[in-house]
């Protein structure tokens, strides 16, 4: 699942803020922001994606670097999200 997601994040990246470039070495622990592949807006067009992709709402508090600076940091997160509704309800 998780190369799921992290493919579906880069293809999102490239399409959206590489305007297709495939060319574009995209590696998964480069920092999206120092990069200058995204911006502060880029940011909430990537929230928006990760939203609608992945069915849950993120919290303000996660949208900090921290969780979305990266390809690697980003799969990481949404593999933590999804998986979190079915941990609830194999222990409801």
């Amino acid at each position: 699942m998780t190369q799921t997601i992290k493919d579906s994040i880069k293809a999102f990246i490239i399409e959206n803020f590489l305007f297709g470039d495939t060319s574009y070495d995209l590696q998964d622990d480069a920092s999206l922001i120092e990069n200058e592949v995204i911006d502060s807006t880029g940011v909430l067009e990537l929230v928006a994606f990760i939203e609608d992709q992945f069915g849950f709402v993120m919290a303000d508090a996660d949208i900090v670097p921290a969780n979305l600076d990266s390809v690697a940091r980003i799969t990481a997160f949404v593999a933590k999200h999804a998986e979190a509704p079915a941990l609830n309800k194999m222990s409801a």
